[in-house]
């Protein structure tokens, strides 16, 4: 499982016009899932996502975490994220969780994050989305549940 976390001071997602999800302080979260993910996967990206110290103290390091700072999450499902760009010119998705299994762990992810009591919003699984970011720092980290 990969997880891109973009650090946001305002995000939102639309589905052919339908405002559907938008935070304000907090991180976009694009998750691509894998055909091996499990409940490990969700578990390590859920974890490092809500504790990884990426918001700024009053001095401008980062010390506090979401968790802590009680910012929100814009979560995308992001199966470009999988691709292998290794060969040709055009990615491979062959490393991507096929649509069915992907979306039960994609709406699994869901609901482990919210079960900490915070804003999580989100847009369709398998739509084409607009997601507009205001990317803040810029902070862009990239998890990838493999590294554990």
């Amino acid at each position: 499982m990969k997880a891109l976390l973009q650090r946001v001071s305002s995000a939102s997602v639309r589905v052919e016009q339908e405002l559907l999800g938008s935070i304000r302080k907090g991180l976009v979260i694009l998750l691509g899932i894998e055909s091996e993910d499990d409940d490990l996967d969700i578990q390590y990206i859920v974890n490092k996502s809500l504790n990884l110290r990426i918001f700024d103290d009053d001095s401008g390091k980062f010390n506090y975490s979401l968790l802590e700072t009680q910012a929100e999450i814009l979560l995308i499902s992001q199966f470009t994220l999988c691709s292998d760009t290794r060969k040709g010119r055009r990615p491979s998705f062959i490393n991507a969780a096929p649509p069915a299994k992907a979306e039960d762990l994609f709406f699994r992810s869901l609901q482990e994050f919210k079960s900490f009591g915070i804003v999580v919003e989100t847009g369709r699984f398998q739509s084409y989305m607009s997601v507009e970011i205001n990317n803040d720092g810029p902070v862009t980290i990239m998890l990838d549940s493999n590294d554990r």
